[in-house]
């Protein structure tokens, strides 16, 4: 594909996936890349993509505008909207880049939005500097192929650009080219080793062996090993021994290394390596992990807040809470502290807490020994004015 393209109308154009268009800007060339699909058959990397994934589908983006909110909420017309979410964001982290075509009335109003591929997209650059155009191939018959779409018409999440230009994400996956070919390496030679370890599973030594020829070795080795097969009580005279084989000390070793791999998925996204290898027992080091893992979310949320107010000429802002505290308890426990520390009384902790909905909206008023109710909720509805 050429670098340059006139052919595109009025419009020149340069196609910013094209290799030529990479190493023309950065001088490298870009032989090496993890397919997503090859991405997700690693254990580590399906459990980290889907986490991460599943947690920004968690995230609340709010707007003053009470249509863009109720539309956020599920713009597709597909699928719900947790599953539109979660896989747009899977997109961003295989890809560092995704998608969405948004389908508008005559007058501009958003009806839907249908999330793409990567493969079905590529954006080209107007050489005169004020703007990109994308093609888009859409999966439908009817919709076909359409061409020089603007900016304005497609949503593009994008993670940081190798260049200075910053239109185009790059893909995480890139930077664990290395560690994923060692470690496929690493699985091949551990099969390997593990099934010629147990190709013998154990020594059967017959004191005075050399009297026995070769054939008699093999059929008394056969008789012995169909003892075993058929579950028959193994007879040894005081001239045989018998020696199950253990896996060896550097086949071990071999199984260890799939810890050094983890830790490389997780320093490349951001979060902690407990998260994929559980080694975060320790209690002291939670609350710390927990707010490491909230900093990668938040990393995450920046360039899709800053498409959302970018594209919808409206203010989004993230509510990170449901994602990072699921069940709502470290939020009450902080709110809890606010009571403790005189930050909040005890009716405006309520008030909070029914309106993040860990309180049902219809909490009873707290009664105490002859009915009479508390006078730190009397006020409850002068303070919601």
């Amino acid at each position: 594909m050429p670098v340059f393209n006139f052919n595109k109308g009025s419009r020149q154009t340069v196609d910013l996936n094209s290799e030529e268009f990479v190493n023309f800007l950065t001088g490298g060339n870009d032989e090496h890349y993890v397919s997503a699909d090859k991405a997700l058959a690693n254990s580590d990397l399906y459990s980290l993509v889907s986490q991460l994934s599943a947690d920004l589908a968690l995230v609340r983006f709010q707007t003053n505008s009470n249509r863009w909110q109720k539309f956020l909420t599920n713009p597709s017309n597909e699928t719900n909207g947790f599953s539109f979410w979660q896989s747009m964001f899977a997109q961003l982290l295989l890809d560092g880049n995704a998608y969405a075509y948004r389908w508008r009335n005559a007058n501009g109003v958003d009806l839907y939005w249908e999330g793409l591929r990567p493969s079905q997209v590529t954006p080209y650059k107007l050489l005169d500097g004020t703007g990109i155009v994308y093609d888009v191939t859409f999966d439908e018959p009817n919709v076909g192929f359409k061409t020089n779409v603007p900016q304005g018409d497609m949503i593009h999440f994008k993670l940081m650009s190798r260049n200075s230009i910053g239109i185009v994400g790059y893909s995480p996956l890139k930077a664990l080219v290395n560690e994923l070919t060692i470690k496929d390496k690493s699985n091949r030679l551990t099969k390997n080793a593990l099934s010629q370890s147990v190709t013998s599973p154990g020594v059967l030594t017959i004191q005075g062996g050399g009297l026995l020829n070769a054939a008699q070795k093999a059929a008394r080795g056969r008789a012995f090993m169909k003892q075993i097969k058929d579950g028959q009580a193994v007879v040894l005279d005081d001239l045989e021994t018998w020696t199950p084989l253990e896996i060896k000390s550097d086949v071990a070793k071999l199984l260890s290394q799939v810890d050094w791999t983890s830790k490389q998925i997780a320093k490349v996204y951001g979060v902690p390596d407990s998260y994929l290898n559980g080694g975060g027992d320790q209690q002291s080091n939670l609350d710390q992990e927990n707010n490491q893992y909230a900093k990668a979310l938040k990393r995450f949320v920046g360039p899709i807040i800053s498409e959302f107010n970018n594209k919808l000429n409206d203010v989004v802002t993230p509510d990170l809470r449901p994602a990072v505290d699921a069940v709502g308890d470290g939020f009450a426990g902080r709110i809890s502290q606010m009571v403790d520390d005189g930050a909040l009384s005890p009716n405006q902790a309520q008030f909070v807490l029914q309106r993040a909905g860990y309180f049902p909206q219809d909490l009873p008023e707290p009664k105490y020994e002859g009915g009479e109710e508390s006078d730190n909720n009397s006020n409850k509805g002068n303070n919601r004015k």
